[in-house]
């Protein structure tokens, strides 16, 4: 990644260079369960029903079901607890968030011709908060083996066998806002003392740690997300003999994500001659933000009356993505017999990178669905995605193709099952889903499987419907709190519990 020259505005540096993680790609390559009250309530089992608002972010020949013209909005009340058990030492922290989850519209138009096959062609147009990035995370405990300058270390030695360290004299003489990354993370690693080069020449590359050996170092890590993905899908579909549903989506998507992070740590080693660190706090912010590129096709087949078939393809999205960083590194040393000395070391910079790409994979839908006449229906919908096909582009830049390779090596196709059922009493609705994600990391535990369960009920006024459903999904993971050095990470337990309510209008 190429350094561009940077301009240097009340704080505000624009370089590149920025370290991205699997578990970046990983974020916005997946969705969560979103949508229409319905939607959620029969777990977005879809893919050969149609005649929902929704339906169309899995099978954009959903809209032709239409019989006519439709509008309407959803808001959701979402909260999220989080369980962590790091070293032994449970904590528990939540977060709520009140948001707009879905809003669009479908028109109809019919052919009176008798003597035409294609029955209609609807056009719509849909928003939907694919995935809901408010999250907060505690993990607390005692790490008996590793500390935090391990992820100092790591920078500022490089990879031994290829000898690219940080040269000393990089630390030392050139500035914050022209460093790389790597310079960086090294030069707080010295700057507070957590590290010291070995020898006091500039061509320095090997350092040690100040960080007293021997374990047992109370750690507390503490994350805050807030943002979201969003997609917007502007849909056409058409019927042929009302036998056969053809459609297609194009898709933009924004996505707006920040991430505040406090590493603290502290030991009680005993005290020695030479300045040792006894605590630290470690801050990165994190604000990423762009929008991408995407197109879906679609079709549902009516094999008789009650028995319908889908296949739906939802392209790679081509995201253009944008990163800032702001980092600072407040530290405690003391020897023993002295005084405790305070070093802070904050640039007061944001690191402000060049625009990236990063291709999110594909997904195959292959959907059944049976309706029981005006009484009900029962859905199952099964997605293919594989996440090792993410990538950073240009794929020709040596930063990214060590990272691609590592995507690929880390992350696999996954299989998503959703199951749906509605049950009709007059213009009362009721419905049930079930929905079940695999891993998308090939160890099955940085990000786990994902179950959730869902219910929901409908009143139909006429030409005014009120839906309303409750969700519920859990799903493990642990996730190193640093990318290199102390990667180490809590096994967290996140539950997520979600209220939707849908008004929707027959125009």
């Amino acid at each position: 990644m190429k350094k561009i020259v940077f301009l240097l505005i009340a704080g505000l540096s624009f370089s590149v260079s920025h370290s991205q993680e699997v578990s970046d790609a990983v974020r916005y390559a997946q969705d969560n369960l979103t949508g229409t009250a319905r939607f959620r309530a029969m777990g977005g089992a879809f893919g050969a029903v149609g005649g929902d608002l929704s339906s169309l972010s899995v099978n954009p020949a959903g809209s032709a079901i239409f019989a006519n013209n439709q509008t309407g909005i959803t808001l959701s009340n979402q909260s999220i607890k989080n369980n962590s058990n790091y070293f032994g030492t449970n904590t528990s922290d939540d977060k709520n968030s009140f948001l707009l989850n879905q809003a669009g519209g479908v028109f109809v138009f019919h052919d009176r011709n008798p003597n035409s096959n294609w029955k209609k062609i609807a056009i719509g147009a849909t928003y939907e908060n694919t995935n809901n990035f408010d999250n907060n995370t505690v993990s607390v405990g005692t790490n008996p083996v590793n500390s935090i300058d391990q992820y100092f270390l790591a920078y500022a030695n490089g990879d031994p066998l290829k000898n690219n360290g940080v040269r000393l004299g990089d630390i030392k003489n050139i500035s914050y806002t022209n460093k790389t990354y790597k310079q960086q993370q090294a030069f707080f690693g010295a700057e507070g003392y957590v590290i010291n080069p070995v020898t006091s020449d500039n061509n320095n590359t090997k350092y040690t740690t100040n960080v007293p050996t021997g374990g047992n170092y109370y750690q507390e890590n503490e994350v805050y997300e807030t943002g979201y993905n969003s997609k917007v899908s502007f849909n056409i579909a058409t019927s042929y003999k009302d036998r056969l549903y053809l459609g297609a989506n194009l898709n933009v998507h924004v996505t707006d994500y920040r991430r505040t992070s406090t590493f603290y740590e502290d030991n009680d080693k005993p005290l020695v001659a030479g300045e040792t660190i006894s605590s630290l706090r470690f801050n990165n912010d994190q604000y990423t933000y762009g929008n991408g590129f995407s197109f879906q096709l679609g079709a549902i087949a009516k094999v008789t009356e009650s028995f319908r078939l889908g296949l739906a393809y939802e392209s790679n999205t081509w995201y253009e993505l944008y990163d800032e960083i702001s980092q600072s590194l407040y530290t405690t040393r003391q020897a023993a017999g002295g005084q405790p000395i305070d070093k802070a070391v904050n640039p007061n910079v944001v690191n402000v990178y060049d625009p990236y790409t990063l291709q999110t994979p594909g997904k195959t839908t292959f959907s059944a669905a049976y309706v029981f006449g005006k009484s009900g229906l029962i859905s199952v919908d099964y997605a293919i995605k594989d996440y090792g096909n993410t990538k950073y582009k240009p794929t020709s830049d040596e930063g990214f193709k060590g990272l691609n390779n590592q995507i690929s090596d880390e992350l696999t196709s996954t299989g998503e099952l959703r199951v749906g059922a509605e049950y009709k009493i007059k213009q009362l609705s009721l419905r049930g889903g079930y929905r079940f994600e695999g891993s998308p990391y090939r160890d099955g535990t940085t990000i786990g499987d994902l179950t959730s369960y869902s219910g929901g009920l409908g009143y139909n006024f006429g030409t005014t419907k009120v839906d309303l459903a409750y969700s519920y999904f859990e799903r493990k993971s642990n996730q190193g709190f640093f990318a290199q050095g102390l990667t180490n990470g809590a096994n967290i337990s996140s539950k997520l519990n979600n209220v939707s309510l849908t008004l929707l209008f027959e125009l």
